[in-house]
Order: C-alpha cells, then structure tokens, then sequence
C-alpha cells in the first residue's frame, strides 16, 4: 500500500484546512484534553475540509469519535490500544496506524495488522516528554526491515532538511509537527515539505 509521503500533525481543523490547501493528503488531527463537543466539531470540520480537497484525515486516539463522525483512518498510541475496541474499529472499516518505540511495542503492533506503523522520535523532540532516546536512522533501517511491506512513519524531531536521509534509511513517510507550526512562515514551509516528499 502506497501513502503520501508527507504527513503532517495538527491539533486544530484550522491547521488541517490551511495545509490540505496547499496540497497536504494525508494529515493527522492531533487533539488533547479538550471536551468531546470541541473534538466533535473540530473531527466534524477537518473530515469536510478533507473530504472536499480529496484528502484523508487521520484522527487521534478518539477511536469512537471516529467511528461515529464516519473517518476513515484512525492513529492509535501503545496506551490507546490497552483500551481501544480494535474489532469494532476494523467493522467500521477504519484504516489503522499505531505509534511504537522499541521491539516490544513493534512486535504489539504488528499483531493488529496495522496500516502502518510509526518510529518515533528519530530525533530529539521539543513536542512533548519522551521517556525514550532518540531512535535515529539506524533504527529507522532496522525497524523496516522488520516491518516488510508495512509502511514506516518517521516521526520526532524531523525537518525538511532531515527528510531525504529518512527516507534513504527506509521511511515510507514522514510526520512532522513543530517545523510547520513553529516556523515564521509555515505556508512556505509546508510547499517545502510538499517538494521534498513528491
């Protein structure tokens, strides 16, 4: 199964719109700790805006938000899985990528035959508090080799400049935070990011 290359995280439908209308396919709505209405409605408006800009969203953790409001990918943490309803998730049809850290969490994941799986962080991360040291490129190699025809998404720390020798270590796609939402100019950042994954 063939993805975009580029991967971006948001945590509001407003990041969502601005990036699928430069092109973004693939883009993952990343909210925490607020109240289900606000995530029902940002859900709601980054699936339209998505759905009219031939994109797919992937929503995070809230698997029966996602089921109910109709998405059709859905990323899921090693926590999220020790309560997620993994069957009911597949009889809603909803594609799956699960997020891993080392071979324990690797070979867990690979038992729910996800559609992908993401390594992270292969750099050091300022997004949030991670009690594992950065994986790097050798992992990244490693990790692909394991997960065959899987695709592999590298995320933590990455950045266009970052981004060819990813996908030279084995990275089937790149997710990335901060260098978009912290850059002076993220509209440009992201039609970098665009060229960098054609």
């Amino acid at each position: 199964m063939s993805l975009p290359r580029f991967y971006p995280v948001f945590d509001s439908a407003a990041w969502v719109a601005r990036s699928v209308r430069l092109g973004t396919k693939l883009v993952q709505l990343r909210i925490k700790d607020r109240p289900e209405e606000e995530l029902r409605r940002e859900i709601s408006e980054a699936l339209d805006i998505c759905r009219r800009h031939g994109a797919a969203l992937v929503v995070n953790d809230y698997w029966e938000l996602a089921i109910a409001l109709g998405a059709d990918w859905l990323h899921l943490g090693q926590e999220d899985l020790d309560s997620a309803d993994i069957a009911a998730i597949r009889r809603a049809g909803l594609r799956l990528g699960i997020s891993t850290h080392d071979d324990a969490e690797l070979d867990r994941a690979l038992a729910f035959a996800p559609d992908y799986i993401a390594l992270g962080p292969v750099y050091p991360t300022i997004l949030k508090k991670m009690p594992w040291a950065p994986q790097g490129l050798d992992r990244l190699a490693a990790w692909k080799h394991r997960v065959g025809a899987t695709p592999l998404c590298a995320i933590g720390g990455m950045n266009v400049e970052r981004a060819p020798a990813a996908f030279e270590a084995g990275a089937d796609l790149i997710a990335a935070v901060t260098d978009i939402t912290l850059h002076s100019d993220p509209d440009t950042r992201m039609r970098d990011w665009l060229k960098v994954c054609a």
